[in-house]
């Protein structure tokens, strides 16, 4: 029988300062399981998240760094929220209401994760809060009219909840006063056996059909069928398998980059997208989301060449799966609609669950 030995709490500490002057905090969220979750003010970062392996024994299963430097040049946007617009949009162009607008270009020739700046190189207002049965961190932030290219004033604010079930819960909510592209997300490197590769990491994505994208990862607009495929992850299947399967998307991505459409209707409350089993350590990570799309992506471009907490960032080191609209949704209309405008909330949560067995 599990003893409740830890105590719900969530505390504050100094986590560096950024190139302004202003200080960034961590706040360490712990709740009776003690299971742990470390995040920033800035970039709303998941910095750490510790979580029980089948024996009781903890380890960080997210990829990070101990430092504040390190997130300052954040190339791979380690545990950040993404905005206003995760993923790619082509050639960071697109057209709203009659007017064209011009993005940021940093994944030339494409906008990705919201430019140069986005949400993930900002520092956030943030309120820790406590109630019976969770803790957890509102994070909120005001994105001015004209920030990286994106038309009107969007206030944000993401909520990071810990509950006693081991859930960390994801809550987005956004107002704007102009129509604007919003997708927001978290992109979370998770290694579920704390340290070495991902490819015995079993995974399922309840997903039918996915995206394919052109050689600049732009999705072709077609929704394909998992059939046949390395896509068809509807039963478990280990991830190293999946990296070796000769295809021509597998050869495109480097890997897994792609996102999947989810088995649910358009507006659907929170389901599983998609479950994650470590067969060494026991541990399974469940998401479920609001979301209509996920992004399962497998390291592909982790070479290695940074490290944090002790863990070098080796290639297939980690993997993420960023809950979503759809990538360059504002040039596929018949995809999810991402336009959010005035008098209109986008709202949307996403929940990562562990567990072991």
């Amino acid at each position: 029988m599990h003893t409740d030995a830890a105590v719900l709490s969530v505390t504050s500490t100094p986590f560096g300062t950024l190139p302004d002057g202003s200080a960034a905090t961590a706040y360490t969220l712990i709740n009776r399981h003690g299971m742990q979750v470390k995040v920033l003010d800035f970039g709303a970062i998941i910095s750490e998240i510790h979580v029980p392996d089948r024996d009781g024994k903890l380890a960080d299963v997210v990829l990070g760094f101990d430092s504040i430097e390190p997130y300052l040049a954040n190339s791979a946007f380690l545990g950040a929220v993404i905005g206003r617009f995760g993923n790619r949009i082509a050639n960071g162009q697109f057209s709203l209401d009659g007017s064209s607008y011009q993005l940021a270009i940093n994944n030339a020739p494409n906008h990705l994760h919201g430019g140069e700046q986005g949400f993930h190189q900002v520092l956030w207002q943030a309120v820790p809060f406590e109630t019976n049965e969770a803790v957890g961190v509102t994070f909120t932030r005001s994105s001015p009219d004209g920030e990286d290219g994106y038309p009107g004033k969007l206030d944000v604010s993401v909520v990071y909840e810990l509950n006693n079930d081991n859930a960390l819960s994801l809550r987005y909510h956004a107002v704007t006063d102009q129509a604007t592209p919003v997708n927001l997300t978290n992109h979370s490197y998770f290694n579920l056996a704390g340290q070495g590769d991902i490819l015995a990491h079993e995974i399922v994505i309840h997903a039918d059909r996915y995206t394919p994208v052109d050689a600049g990862s732009i999705p072709t607009g077609e929704l394909a069928d998992v059939a046949g495929t390395p896509f068809d992850l509807r039963q478990p299947a280990a991830i190293g398998a999946g990296l070796a399967a000769d295809h021509p998307q597998i050869a495109i991505g480097r890997g897994y980059d792609h996102n999947f459409v989810l088995n649910k209707q358009a507006g659907q409350a929170l389901s599983l997208a998609a479950l994650v089993r470590e067969p060494q350590s026991g541990r399974v990570m469940q998401v479920y989301t609001e979301e209509p799309g996920v992004q399962f992506y497998s390291g592909n471009f982790l070479d290695g060449s940074q490290q944090g907490k002790g863990i070098s960032h080796a290639h297939r080191s980690a993997f993420c799966l960023e809950t979503q609209h759809f990538p360059d949704s504002p040039n596929h209309p018949h995809f999810p609609d991402s336009i959010l405008r005035p008098g209109q909330e986008y709202s949307t949560s996403t929940v990562y669950r562990f567990s072991a067995e």
